[in-house]
């Protein structure tokens, strides 16, 4: 196409064409995706079972604290029951801070328009490593807030699911559209499970709904 875009690899640079330069990354974006929902979908199912194996067992079937949870852990743990949960939400929490923390201050700060990239130094983004900090410091102070973590963490799953819905259709619609994608518009398969999962999702919420509401 005779428009030409600069890549580094290594301390070597080259020149590609754009077309090739997005599809390297695509290509990229695409194993990432795949490895790491492979990994969450994975875990998520052994966090599942281990809960089925311990708290359930337990006749632990309506968990409305941390120290409920953890006190289904004593059989296995003794003594340092508290230590081994604490050290799993600690762990969990720093996993989170990256994950969380960064996807809204990424959020922010291109709707703001402003660099962002944990690639980039500080005195290069600093506007996006302060909503980091932001981001990170408000979930500390809802540790002292007197909200319950347990209800909070099952209501933000659930307004999280009710939102997604419409950021599928909008996202759906826009993957389709050669105006926006050009050259990379989702093929029919991705289309039509593209669409099936925005079906699911808008079918749950509204289940959601209906039972709240009308039950």
């Amino acid at each position: 196409d005779g428009i030409r875009d600069h890549c580094v690899t290594g301390v070597q640079t080259c020149t590609l064409p754009i077309s090739q330069h997005l599809g390297t990354h695509l290509k990229r974006i695409r194993i990432d995706t795949i490895v790491g929902m492979g990994f969450s979908n994975l875990i998520a199912f052994f966090i599942m079972l281990t809960t089925a194996a311990t708290l359930f067992k337990a006749g632990l079937h309506d968990i409305q604290t941390s120290a409920q949870a953890a006190e289904a852990l004593r059989p296995i743990a003794g003594e340092f029951t508290f230590i081994l949960f604490a050290a799993g939400i600690v762990g969990t929490g720093l996993l989170a801070i990256p994950v969380l923390a960064g996807s809204a201050a990424y959020a922010v700060a291109e709707l703001l328009k402003k660099p962002a990239s944990l690639s980039l130094s500080f005195h290069a983004a600093k506007d996006f490593y302060a909503m980091i900090a932001i981001a990170t410091l408000l979930g500390v102070v809802l540790d002292f807030s007197g909200i319950d973590p347990i209800k909070a963490l099952l209501w933000s799953a659930v307004i999280n699911g009710i939102v997604a819905v419409p950021l599928m259709i909008a996202l759906m619609h826009m993957a389709s559209r050669p105006k926006v994608m050009r050259s990379f518009i989702i093929g029919n398969h991705v289309k039509y499970l593209g669409w099936a999962a925005t079906l699911v999702m808008a079918t749950a919420a509204v289940t959601l709904g209906f039972m709240t509401f009308f039950k």
